[in-house]
């Protein structure tokens, strides 16, 4: 379905763009039809930016991604309508994908009169309100509203039934419930899933270990814009082998035991460039000289792979 291969996005930064910025650097995952990957990171970590680049809606500097064969950077202006009739994106706030002069319902609108203007008012509203009720809305109680009128989860949904109006395969979900309520936050999970089991594809964008845990099926963690981890969730969460995989999950809340404080970590004393090596160094317990080299996922174990030197390096 989805394949990015050593996808880089670089920034020019400093006076005059003297400087640049990696926000993404040489990476490489592939989701599969019906699979739902998780995309791990603490902020700045260039997961939004991942979204947006398979969204086509922000370019790439290197790299290549594909959507069944389908090159997404060397995308034409009048081959973008037909894209996005397979790919959307909902992001974290929904507000903002609102204009509060009109009312919600305008986005179906927009829908119809770029995607299906040959399709009558009456057979419309029809698929309208099928895609409402697929979220789990009431048509009659949510039309005609304006945004201030319904909820966040509401809002949520609303754009979801969007995305199931064009009979999509891939959803780029970003930050999509951590602007929700507990109650609404499962709720949309559980539509996810629904959504998965009739064959959508889901790149689920997220901070929070917990949700991942959830719902995806394989997990990336990234770090500076560089994969630091990946492979099946149960493996990352059950055995995960990078330093900063282990605190992110040793930083989370147990009902089960004592949390007597969080889990920080000294920055190193001697910082290394950040095109030199390990863009983790400056932060890692076990950073040592063969990590002032850049590390690259090597597969340790079946569908698992770590960046790490003391990992993957027979010699440490």
């Amino acid at each position: 379905m989805l394949k990015l291969d050593k996808v880089t996005k670089t920034y020019r930064i400093g006076t005059f763009g003297s400087k640049e910025l990696h926000a993404v650097s040489d990476v490489s995952f592939d989701i599969k039809d019906g699979e739902v990957v998780s995309l791990i990171g603490e902020s700045g970590s260039g997961k939004t930016t991942i979204g947006k680049m398979v969204l086509h809606l922000t370019p790439i500097s290197s790299g290549t991604i594909l959507l069944d064969e389908t090159d997404v950077s060397a995308l034409k202006e009048d081959e973008e309508k037909e894209y996005y009739r397979t790919v959307q994106g909902v992001f974290q706030d929904p507000f903002s994908s609102y204009n509060p002069i009109f009312k919600a319902d305008r986005i179906f609108e927009i829908i119809h009169d770029i995607f299906y203007p040959d399709v009558d008012e009456e057979a419309w509203k029809e698929k309208v309100h099928k895609a409402l009720k697929d979220v789990g809305l009431n048509p009659e109680h949510v039309l005609d509203k304006f945004p201030h009128q319904l909820s966040g989860g509401q809002l949520q949904r609303f754009l979801i039934a969007r995305a199931l109006l064009l009979d999509i395969k891939f959803l780029v979900a970003d930050e999509i419930i951590s602007m929700l309520d507990a109650s609404t936050r499962i709720d949309v999970l559980n539509l996810l899933a629904e959504l998965k089991k009739k064959g959508l594809s889901i790149l689920f964008i997220t901070h929070d270990l917990s949700l991942a845990n959830y719902i995806s099926e394989r997990a990336v963690i990234l770090y500076r814009g560089c994969i630091a981890e990946m492979g099946t969730t149960e493996k990352i969460f059950n055995s995960p082998r990078h330093p900063y995989t282990q605190m992110l999950i040793a930083s989370v809340p147990r009902l089960d035991q004592k949390w007597d404080k969080a889990v920080t970590i000294e920055e190193n004393s001697d910082p290394i460039g950040y095109e030199d090596g390990c863009v983790y160094y400056g932060r890692c317990p076990l950073a040592y000289e063969k990590c002032r080299e850049r590390p690259v996922p090597v597969e340790i174990d079946t569908d698992h792979f770590v960046a790490c030197w003391k990992v993957t390096d027979p010699h440490t």
